[in-house]
């Protein structure tokens, strides 16, 4: 299949783009022997990846909202120091991210705060490739992946019908269904193929990516 009437792609960052892994996974181990609590599993960690920070310290570790404030606080201590570039981008997605900005208005639209995922496009010579770029705000006023979209929709002035979001978790295509927009689920990342009920279409790589719109 390929995708028609599209005008802008959105893309994800962490589990998309990058392979965040080393640099999340640390920072939050930071945080959590702030309180006391040692992992020995980096692995564990991976579900961190993807949401938004306070949603995961309460689900994952039964954090109240108060305490997962101050996780996350702690979070941001170690990664703008240690953990923002500690990542590696996926095979082929310069390929993809330049061939598709040729035809394309390419968007960022991630829950990674706004101003760590420009330093992150920047160090790795890809802004150049992004017309927009929206990320969450410290305040957590736009977090979820569902707000990050519409604050893309309402920026541009787009309609969802020529639009289409691009991640590797449900919080990718379930945000993208809630505005009416249609969605690709990649499996190359951290989510699992059961994720993408609603996806529009799900693909195992770059090549695979590419294939739906050019």
């Amino acid at each position: 299949m390929k995708f028609e009437n599209v005008e802008y792609v959105l893309f994800d960052l962490d589990g998309t783009i990058t392979d965040p892994f080393e640099g999340i996974t640390n920072s939050v181990m930071y945080s959590l022997e702030k309180f006391g609590i040692k992992v020995t599993d980096k692995r564990e960690l991976s579900v961190f990846i993807g949401p938004p920070l306070l949603d995961s310290y309460i689900k994952y570790y039964g954090f109240s909202k108060e305490k997962a404030e101050k996780a996350v606080a702690y979070y941001r201590e170690y990664y703008p120091v240690n953990g923002i570039f500690d990542c590696t981008l996926y095979d082929g997605i310069v390929n993809s991210l330049s061939k598709l900005s040729k035809k394309y208005k390419l968007v960022l639209a991630t829950s990674k705060p706004e101003p760590f995922a420009k330093k992150i496009l920047d160090k790795f010579n890809l802004s150049k490739y992004f017309f927009y770029v929206v990320g969450a705000t410290f305040d957590s006023s736009v977090s979820e992946k569902s707000d990050v979209i519409r604050k893309v929709m309402n920026d541009l002035k787009i309609s969802p019908n020529n639009a289409i979001m691009i991640g590797d978790r449900s919080y990718d295509v379930d945000g993208a269904k809630v505005n009416g927009m249609r969605s690709v689920g990649v499996t190359y990342g951290y989510g699992k193929k059961s994720e993408f009920s609603n996806a529009n279409a799900v693909v195992d790589n770059t090549e695979e990516l590419l294939s739906l719109f050019l």
